[in-house]
């Protein structure tokens, strides 16, 4: 499954679309490497998202296998390993 794809499924984003412009913004790494919307994710891959505001980084447990997912579910294909809004001063810098 794609990564774009997996983020939307996962309810880690919103919109498939915001997705895959972060994945061209660098914004997406997997297993320590930027990374294309179009790339194919398996389980176990570290997937890390550093934004602005938040950096977010979780393990693959499952990939799920059709294109619905239900919110409970979606809970259950991400572990997370880091979750954290980042300082304003780590915001200002970066500015």
């Amino acid at each position: 499954m794609r990564i774009d794809q997996f983020l939307k499924l996962s309810r880690v984003v919103k919109r498939r679309s915001l997705a895959k412009e972060m994945c061209d913004k660098g914004m997406v790494k997997v297993n320590g490497k930027s990374v294309k919307a179009s790339r194919e994710i398996s389980v176990g891959d570290e997937v890390e998202i550093d934004t602005l505001t938040r950096y977010f980084k979780f393990k693959v447990v499952e990939i799920p296998q059709g294109k619905n997912v239900s919110k409970k579910k979606a809970k259950e294909l991400i572990q997370v390993l880091e979750d954290r809004k980042k300082d304003i001063r780590e915001i200002i810098d970066l500015i």
